[in-house]
């Protein structure tokens, strides 16, 4: 099912399975990328209960080293509500934020970051650095991450498994 620019609800008196139900949309958006042999990360932004935009990796596909599945979420998001500003919005991604997208993330105002799996590579909501704690950002969003961890960091560890073959 396509859930680009479509509306969703949750409703359902369980908050973790109402953010595992946006979580596997997000992995929905994470199996794009990997059909594009792009790294399967996905993002999907939420406001009011409802999808206002997805977004999944798509950096060699569009030749630009930004199009990471968050810039690509807040992209649409932002082109759909007419404004740059996502205040109230959740985001829902597979992978712990890098630091640009967590920048992105921040000048957005984004209120709150879901994420599926830690990135110790290049994460910045606590597990190569918490971003959440610095003092130099002026708005700071909540972060919630391991929702559907295993499922996230799987996608990702057969991807890399596949490459190495």
């Amino acid at each position: 099912m396509n859930y680009d620019f479509i509306f969703l609800k949750i409703s359902g008196k369980n908050l973790d399975e109402k953010h595992k139900k946006w979580m596997k949309i997000a992995l929905n958006e994470a199996n794009k990328s990997l059909q594009m042999d792009e790294v399967p990360v996905g993002a999907i932004i939420v406001l009011d209960g409802q999808i206002i935009s997805t977004g999944h990796n798509a950096p060699i596909k569009n030749n630009d080293p930004s199009a990471h599945a968050e810039i690509e979420a807040i992209r649409n998001a932002s082109k759909r509500l007419e404004n740059y500003r996502l205040t109230g919005a959740s985001i829902y991604v597979t992978l712990e934020p890098c630091a640009m997208c967590y920048g992105a993330i921040v000048h957005s105002r984004i209120s709150k970051i879901f994420y599926g799996t830690s990135d110790p590579k290049s994460g910045v909501c606590g597990s190569c650095e918490d971003f959440g704690e610095k003092s130099f950002f002026n708005h700071k969003p909540q972060i919630s991450g391991q929702i559907m961890a295993n499922e996230c960091s799987k996608i990702l560890k057969d991807f890399f498994k596949a490459k190495r073959i």
